[in-house]
């Protein structure tokens, strides 16, 4: 069985393992000194290669603690 690759944004690739209904685990395997992760599975899909790639970001993000990089606010166009 193929387990899904993906790279992060910081250009990291990882391999997507499906190890159960509750745990999927991200491998690195462009950078070896980092170590696998587990993160939960999300409940509305259970193969990795149904997850676009934002939604693997934001799930490896919940794991590493990491804030999704944020946009400067809007200028308001009423002159507030």
């Amino acid at each position: 069985m193929g387990y899904r690759r993906f790279q992060d944004r910081e250009g990291t690739t990882w391999e997507i393992r499906d190890l159960s209904d509750v745990a999927w685990e991200f491998e690195p395997v462009s950078h070896p000194g980092e170590r696998t992760l587990r993160v939960p599975a999300p409940g509305h899909q259970k193969d990795p290669f149904d997850l676009s790639v934002e939604e693997l970001q934001r799930l490896l993000d919940g794991v590493r603690g990491a804030a999704p990089p944020r946009s400067a606010p809007r200028k308001s166009p009423f002159g507030d």
